[in-house]
């Protein structure tokens, strides 16, 4: 609906008291070395809480990761310096706990229904005069200007991965 409006980015925010995030998230880094990072991502989120080390291992090959490689990154933490540095933004920015999200600074907490990112998505995309889709639940706009080159709103999903 929103094609090349909405830039999804992905940040690591394992939580505290959750004992397997921390090896999930250098999990997900590992996938993401190999350009991976989504199919091993659909994985995890479409098998918790089956995310021990076991699990991690027979995921990364059902996505046909070099088994060597991802072992190595797990084993020596590799992706460990990325996965704190977006875990300091996220507490930075005021995040608490997964889900969250942030649509161009605007603060979305804990799960939301489509209606929600939309209204926001929506709200963007007027306050930088860019047409709204009508699908998104606003008419079309009559002669909105062309989106300014580089200026499409980013919908970014924070905390979990990279993109």
């Amino acid at each position: 609906m929103y094609g090349d409006k909405v830039r999804v980015v992905w940040k690591h925010f394992p939580l505290d008291f959750h004992p397997d995030a921390p090896l999930a998230a250098l999990a997900g880094a590992a996938a993401y070395e190999q350009g991976r990072f989504w199919e091993f991502h659909d994985k995890i989120f479409g098998n918790q809480p089956k995310i021990q080390r076991d699990f991690l291992l027979q995921y990364a090959r059902e996505v046909g990761l070099d088994m060597k490689r991802f072992q190595d990154a797990l084993n020596t933490a590799r992706g460990k310096a990325a996965i704190d540095a977006d875990k300091n933004e996220g507490k930075a920015l005021g995040v608490t706990g997964t889900p969250a999200f942030f649509v161009n600074g605007r603060f979305l907490s804990g799960a939301q229904p489509f209606d929600a990112f939309a209204q926001a998505i929506n709200a963007e995309l007027a306050r930088l005069n860019l047409p709204v889709p009508a699908a998104a639940g606003a008419p079309p706009p009559a002669a909105a200007p062309p989106p300014a080159a580089g200026r499409a709103p980013a919908a970014t999903p924070a905390p979990g991965g990279r993109n």
